[in-house]
């Protein structure tokens, strides 16, 4: 991370102008990529797949299939490497410690127990500023190490064929219940995204999805990725959140053109189904709750914020790398680069609404029902 003084921080309006050159090259860079990769994603189709059974002969076609996209042809979107080290943000232990007015001045206050993170802009002989002005020892604040570098992809082929990324380093087994081993199955890392050419489902009940020959995943230990209808009503650039599967589907009208991890509310802090809109944008926002509790939060600057369901927003994160599974407190956590990637891109639609402010959709819905109450499993 950067640190910065006052005095060398960036104004608002020399930000804003940078950032607008980044994703104007950005733009261009992605708009010459998809002329190079599209027309090799448009030629997959797992039909050639559909009839595989586990411990079965996999035909011909469906070999060459595999053999020719071991993973999906898509695009990542580029990291947002200015936002990401423009800020600096590190977390305050929770101790209660005090807050003062200048590097060995008078304590204004204690900082409230709980989940809290400042964006430090100068640090001065043990000594940390916040961008409030306030100053923290540094003993009692650390360095933040969470944050995600996973970003999302632009969808090429309209997501005619299913994808889905890993959730956590694994071996492959070779039939769905089997046993992993290094000798039969295939290395796959967190974050790393395969295909999915034929599905089967166990004695439990869960789903078995084929990712290479012979290779096979339980559906736990993967979010996957599929086209959905566009509800009823809902129009111009949409996303679509599944709670289920922890994943966003960015939608043009009918055709899906983005998709990433998400990380949705925790049981008790659920992020409500339904259809909504975005009701206000905020390139960033200071967010807190239950102050006074043990699990109370205070989290400055969060970037690229879009409020869409009361108090529930998209929003980039930087205090946590555990996307693909429910881990907020209701709103909808991305990494920074998704968020300041769909915050610009949803921005960039005629559609209006009767004010005349821009229209987007924000559609909640789950494609299964978890069978445990703990956030991390299916």
């Amino acid at each position: 991370m950067l640190l910065f003084s006052q005095t060398t921080m960036l104004s608002r309006m020399e930000y804003g102008l940078m950032m607008k050159y980044i994703r104007l090259w950005a733009l261009l860079l992605g708009i010459f990529s998809v002329s190079l990769v599209a027309p090799i994603q448009a030629q997959m189709n797992t039909t050639a797949c559909a009839d595989v059974v586990p411990n079965g002969v996999i035909p011909d076609a469906c070999m060459r299939l595999m053999q020719a996209f071991p993973a999906p042809t898509v695009l990542p979107i580029p990291q947002d490497r200015f936002t990401i080290d423009y800020y600096d943000f590190w977390r305050v232990n929770n101790t209660q410690p005090p807050v003062f007015d200048a590097p060995g001045g008078n304590v204004i206050r204690n900082m409230p127990a709980g989940f809290n993170f400042i964006n430090v802009v100068s640090v001065v002989d043990g000594w940390v500023q916040a961008e409030n002005g306030e100053w923290f020892r540094a003993e009692d604040v650390q360095e933040n190490e969470k944050l995600s570098y996973m970003s999302g992809v632009r969808i090429l082929d309209g997501l005619e064929n299913r994808f889905a990324w890993i959730l956590g380093t694994m071996f492959t087994v070779t039939e769905p219940g089997g046993r992993q081993s290094r000798e039969t199955g295939r290395l796959v890392q967190r974050y790393d995204l395969v295909n999915i050419f034929a599905e089967t489902v166990d004695e439990d009940g869960w789903r078995w999805y084929m990712v290479g020959p012979n290779q096979w995943v339980e559906q736990r230990m993967v979010a996957k990725v599929f086209k959905i209808d566009r509800p009823e009503g809902v129009e111009g650039r949409w996303v679509a959140i599944d709670l289920y599967e922890q994943t966003l589907v960015a939608y043009e009208n009918d055709t899906p053109v983005f998709a990433t991890l998400v990380a949705t509310g925790i049981p008790g802090f659920d992020t409500r189904e339904g259809i909504f809109t975005v009701w206000a944008r905020l390139d960033r926002d200071r967010m807190s709750g239950l102050t006074g509790a043990p699990n109370a939060w205070d989290l400055q600057s969060v970037p690229f914020v879009m409020y869409f369901d009361e108090g529930r927003s998209l929003h980039g994160t930087y205090w946590h790398d555990n996307f693909g599974y429910r881990q907020s407190k209701g709103c909808v956590n991305l990494t920074i680069s998704d968020a300041s990637y769909l915050y610009q891109w949803m921005r960039q639609t005629d559609l209006r609404d009767e004010d005349g402010n821009i229209l987007n959709y924000v559609y909640v819905h789950s494609s299964g029902e978890y069978r445990t109450s703990g956030a991390s499993t299916k």
